[in-house]
């Protein structure tokens, strides 16, 4: 495919300016401009969320006397990526607890890699910016689906909400959430445009990315299945190939990492040396009911955690309620499975749910439709500061990772 189709295949039809005289279709530069410009309320928007939560981060660091970059960009899972980018994954299964790194999904640190290898300055640096540039191409898509099916006010809110989530400064950090985030929403968008090969192509990058990519997998594989079984016979064949290809990433680090220990369940067997296993969500609803009618006093961070837990699942009953495409439901249906399910780590799991921004459809669509404009600024900006705070009482208070 040629860069202009390229691009092309992510500028909704209904914003590509008309050619001069009503000729050709103008170039790549003026469709790109074009579509930023329709995305810049959005995309300023987020900014500006974004650097509230840094700037409270930065100001209360100075009194703990934490070091900011270092925070965002080399610690706890930021480590094990760099970690990887520098010396590659072990190649047995081992005992140790919390020590194999092929827990970790390699599209990141890989191009965490080979952006230091042409850019100056340290691995460190380079995850850091590559995720920050990369929260923006999400913000992007996320505003795209949401201005897709509900228009341009519910997408630029909806990507205000998605910045302000209360563990949005991981966003910023040299994570895996805003690479997935980035790939999970054009894939989506892919679906809802029925861009076949794109969706596919995205999706299996997503699942080299984190091991939520079967909820993207999932999504498209069926969404395409059953384009497919509408489409006349000659045309079906780019449903069928981009189903086809979306679980194709997830699958083949399983079976790689499978073959590098010697046994076809290894990547199940490293998570379970990560104490990480799927339950049916036995352990999330004990902890729950543990947080909200036993303990005394559980520490804030895990009543956040707990919070937003609980309103992911009632927001996706609404979503269902909401009659959303099939292909966020189950995008987002799947993701709340492994993440709710998983009987491992308590306290990352609002953070394992940061890419479900189809969760915020609701909140974003009755804001867009409010009759008093103060009513959305008074809630996104309340969100702002929830986040901003929360953000940094997370990486600066709490002790563990985020």
């Amino acid at each position: 495919m040629s860069p202009a189709a390229t691009i092309r295949a992510f500028v909704p039809a209904s914003r590509r300016p008309p050619a001069p005289g009503g000729g050709a279709a103008p170039g790549v530069r003026g469709r790109l401009l074009r579509s930023l410009r329709y995305a810049a309320p959005a995309l300023a928007g987020y900014l500006a969320v974004r650097l509230c939560g840094l700037a409270v981060l930065v100001r209360l660091s100075a009194a703990t006397g934490d070091g900011v970059w270092r925070t965002l960009a080399a610690s706890w899972d930021s480590n094990w990526y760099l970690g990887i980018a520098d010396h590659g994954y072990t190649d047995t299964l081992g005992t140790r607890i919390n020590e194999n790194n092929l827990a970790f999904f390699p599209l990141y640190p890989l191009l965490v890699k080979a952006l230091a290898a042409v850019t100056p300055g340290s691995r460190a640096s380079v995850g850091l910016a590559l995720a920050i540039g990369c929260s923006f191409i999400a913000a992007w898509g996320v505003f795209a689906v949401g201005a897709r099916l509900y228009g341009r006010r519910t997408g630029t809110v909806l990507t205000v909400l998605w910045g302000a989530l209360p563990v949005g400064i991981v966003q910023w950090m040299g994570y895996t959430e805003s690479p997935f985030t980035a790939l999970a929403a054009w894939a989506l968008y892919a679906v809802l445009t029925g861009r076949w090969l794109w969706a596919g192509t995205l999706a299996s990058l997503a699942g080299l990315t984190r091991p939520t990519g079967i909820a993207v997998a999932a999504a498209v594989t069926v969404a395409a299945a059953l384009a497919a079984r509408r489409s006349p016979p000659g045309g079906r064949w780019p449903a069928v190939t981009g189903g086809l290809i979306a679980p194709l990433g997830w699958l083949a680090f399983l079976g790689w990492v499978g073959l590098r220990v010697g046994r076809l369940d290894g990547y199940f067997a490293v998570q379970r040396l990560w104490k990480n296993e799927w339950d049916g969500g036995r352990a999330t609803l004990l902890e729950l009911r543990q947080q909200f009618l036993y303990a005394g006093g559980p520490p804030l961070f895990l009543l956040l955690v707990s919070t937003v837990l609980v309103l992911s699942a009632v927001l996706f009953v609404l979503g269902v309620t909401d009659r959303q495409p099939l292909a966020l439901l189950l995008f987002t249906g799947v993701l709340l499975v492994v993440v709710l399910g998983s009987a491992g780590v308590y306290f990352p799991r609002a953070r394992f749910l940061l890419p479900g921004f189809p969760l915020l459809l609701p909140v974003a669509r009755g804001l867009a439709r409010a009759r008093r404009t103060v009513t959305a600024w008074v809630v996104l900006g309340t969100a702002t500061l929830v986040s901003s705070w929360s953000g940094a009482y997370m990486l600066l208070v709490w002790k563990g990772p985020p």
